[in-house]
């Protein structure tokens, strides 16, 4: 049984959220604040946190930044806030997800089962491109000489487009695969795609994502 920490100050919404996926088969722990929810994170250790931004108290924001600096445990941003520099920014602190409220209940649990999809088989191979070994075992990857700790939706874009170097990965392939359903807002994708460019980019070398316009991504060894 997966356990999932809720962190969300409206209490309507937070008992919808109950109801929800308590019959999926989920335990669910929940924190009305920021505060809370740091305090709740330590006590239950749960395996995914669904994470609202506008919290009283300590600000959903403020929380991913303290979660990030001791825990890689996955986070799906569920917030109203659907601007493009709102989305940006909580991928940039490291959320693995972001879903814009309203949403769909089959939604949230499909996105739920993607980001802790890996728990359920950890064992995975190490994978080889050119002079890049992603190592499944320690969430990171080795380029050369230097050592990059990946996010989780980085490692499972470099992991899928690693098993198919050479060919093309078309966009609904790595949104289905990695986000676990084909959902329109493809900004996350596009916003993880530019992070892992940017480890790429910082050894000489290194493998290359290619831009094929309109179809998807290929890595070049």
């Amino acid at each position: 049984m997966l356990n999932v920490l809720i962190v969300e100050d409206e209490p309507s919404y937070l008992e919808a959220l109950k109801i929800t996926l308590e019959p999926e088969g989920f335990a669910v722990a929940t924190a009305a604040d920021g505060r809370a929810g740091i305090t709740a994170f330590e006590a239950a250790m749960p395996d995914v946190i669904l994470l609202d931004l506008m919290l009283p108290d300590l600000s959903g924001l403020d929380v991913l930044r303290r979660l990030r600096q001791r825990s890689d445990v996955p986070v799906i941003v569920v917030s109203a806030k659907s601007a493009e520099a709102d989305i940006v920014t909580a991928l940039e602190l490291g959320a693995d997800d972001y879903l814009t409220k309203p949403y769909s209940s089959r939604e949230l649990v499909a996105r739920i089962r993607a980001n802790t999809r890996r728990i359920a088989d950890p064992e995975q191979e190490v994978l080889t491109a050119g002079n890049a070994v992603l190592d499944p075992g320690r969430y990171e990857m080795r380029i050369g000489e230097s050592t990059f700790a990946l996010a989780r939706k980085e490692f499972e874009l470099a992991e899928l487009l690693m098993e198919r170097q050479g060919r093309i990965v078309t966009r609904e392939t790595l949104l289905e695969r990695i986000w676990g359903i084909d959902w329109g807002d493809s900004k996350s994708l596009d916003q993880h795609i530019r992070r892992l460019r940017r480890r790429f980019e910082q050894v000489e070398g290194a493998p290359q994502i290619t831009t094929v316009r309109g179809v998807g991504y290929r890595l070049e060894p």
